[in-house]
């Protein structure tokens, strides 16, 4: 059945058809926010786990890798015209090294701090690589939001209160894959890959460099003596989650609500994190904490109002 033709002889909007793609863009980020927060908690989680950060590297690799091989033929092309120095920046900066300092800095920290100070402060990273890498300056909207991030960032620390020294390093790692990530997302930024191809970069190298070397006992590797119920969570979080749902539906949530708005939203992960580390993991959730990730949300929100950055979580 049509719709009735506008009386002015415009084309009418159908309001079912509008509020259902605002509906699929709000539960796709909202699942999103859920896989970005799991992201944090199950990389905290691997210090208890049987599983070495080297396994853990191959889950998050190797699942997306093999869903996404079939797409590869179609892509050959693409990927070929990708110059080698993006190559890099994606591989490198959300790929297993990428991996490597956020599990190391989750073993030392806590799921709030990998949550904070990687996907936290990723636009103060990008805004500091571009104006590095690109002499590209912040406008003064985007500097106010990248103070704000940073005094979180001082906050959250002085908030741990006495740091040991592995707590200090851990923290360094994390901000170090924050660095990272943004290498990966300026990488990614006039690469030309769609989701598919970039997932493709991601993944595969990773996939192809880790096997051999957890095979040969480089990187330490208990994956054969683990049972799939221990190793579940994992496949599940870092694998299907963060590999594969959270490319997918973010890239919905995109095309329903726009750029803006989906990372903004999307930059509530790290107040989920904090929340949700209560009772999953029985981390402590302090006031001085949780007003120190409240400002990062803060800044991260601001930073993507004015459309400082469009990128991705972790």
């Amino acid at each position: 059945m049509h719709s009735a033709p506008h009386p002015l002889g415009l084309p009418r909007v159908n309001f079912w058809d509008t509020h259902l793609q605002l509906i699929i863009g709000y539960a796709a980020i909202a699942v999103t926010v859920l896989v970005w927060a799991g992201f944090a908690l199950s990389t905290r989680a691997a210090a208890a786990s049987q599983l070495t950060i080297g396994d853990v590297a191959i889950i998050r690799s190797g699942i997306p890798a093999l869903v996404f091989l079939p797409f590869l033929p179609k892509r050959i092309g693409m990927l070929r015209r990708l110059p080698l120095r993006n190559w890099a920046m994606i591989g490198i900066g959300a790929g297993a090294p990428f991996f490597w300092l956020a599990a190391s800095g989750g073993v030392q920290t806590s799921a709030t701090h990998v949550s904070a100070l990687i996907a936290g402060t990723v636009p103060v990273s990008v805004a500091v690589l571009s104006w590095l890498m690109y002499r590209e300056r912040p406008k003064p909207s985007v500097v106010v939001a990248l103070a704000l991030i940073l005094l979180g960032v001082a906050a959250l620390i002085a908030a741990s209160g006495s740091l040991a020294a592995g707590s200090v390093a851990g923290m360094a790692m994390l901000l170090g894959a924050s660095l990272f990530w943004a290498t990966y997302t300026l990488g990614v930024r006039g690469s030309g890959l769609d989701p598919v191809g970039c997932a493709l970069v991601l993944a595969l190298p990773s996939a192809l460099v880790l096997p051999p070397l957890l095979a040969i006992g480089v990187l330490p590797s208990n994956l054969a003596h683990v049972s799939l119920h221990d190793a579940l969570p994992f496949i599940l979080a870092q694998g299907v989650g963060a590999g594969l749902v959270a490319t997918l539906t973010y890239a919905i949530a995109i095309a329903r609500l726009g750029a803006a708005k989906a990372a903004t939203i999307g930059s509530l992960a790290p107040a989920l994190a904090a929340v949700m580390a209560v009772p999953l993991l029985g981390e402590a959730l302090s006031i001085g904490t949780a007003l120190a990730v409240m400002l990062i949300c803060a800044g991260v929100m601001l930073a993507n109002r004015t459309r400082a950055v469009r990128a991705p979580a972790p």
